[in-house]
């Protein structure tokens, strides 16, 4: 879970040829970014290679990734976490229904091609572990993501988005979720993730609704 961008998978019949267009070069951005890394590595990467290898031009890589780390970190499914928290029973604690929805965009994410995703997801915690710059990175994406976290549990809770509780709630979660992230990745991805998540969120207790 890190920075958002527009959902592809199951959706792309329904997008007009502009927009396919968008996604199809944002895709090529990203396996030449990930391809060069395993090449020679994440320092040696440039931008201008990175274009060369997606036929693209270097401003074309920055209009639509502000950064190097961007390019790395971007998650398709992180908006998806709300919609999917809408979906769940009223009465469901909240701490249950963000591990179901997390495991659920988890489970999107390595349908189409569990091999790719994992070893992106792989590529990911390792460059977080190995490359400051990745890691503050992903600081700051998951932040955003924790925004829209906020949002939804209000919405679940009855409080507000603004209340002190739901953002320590919320940005907890998110910091914890991160930590468990590193910690994957310094052990060379090799437990199952999913455990993991719920391990990290079992360390968590529910968030109450606000009192009538």
């Amino acid at each position: 879970m890190t920075m958002a961008r527009t959902p592809v998978r199951g959706n792309a019949p329904d997008l007009g040829l502009r927009e396919r267009k968008k996604i199809k070069t944002r895709m090529a951005i990203r396996a030449a970014t990930y391809a060069l890394i395993k090449e020679q590595g994440y320092d040696a990467t440039t931008v201008e290679q990175i274009a060369d290898r997606a036929e693209v031009s270097p401003s074309t890589v920055f209009r639509y990734f502000p950064t190097k780390e961007d390019i790395v970190l971007t998650d398709e499914y992180d908006p998806l976490i709300e919609d999917l928290m809408r979906e769940r029973p009223a009465g469901e604690p909240v701490l249950e229904s963000v591990r179901w929805a997390i495991r659920q965009a988890l489970a999107m994410a390595l349908a189409d091609n569990p091999d790719y995703e994992r070893d992106e997801m792989v590529l990911r915690a390792r460059l977080a572990v190995e490359v400051p710059q990745v890691r503050s990175r992903m600081m700051e994406s998951m932040s955003v993501t924790g925004r829209l976290l906020c949002r939804a549990i209000a919405q679940r809770t009855g409080r507000q988005e603004q209340d002190l509780e739901v953002r320590v709630y919320s940005m907890g979660l998110m910091g914890a979720l991160l930590e468990a992230m590193i910690y994957w990745g310094e052990g060379g991805c090799r437990e199952d993730l999913p455990d993991l998540i719920d391990r990290t969120l079992a360390t968590f207790k529910d968030l109450p609704h606000r009192s009538p």
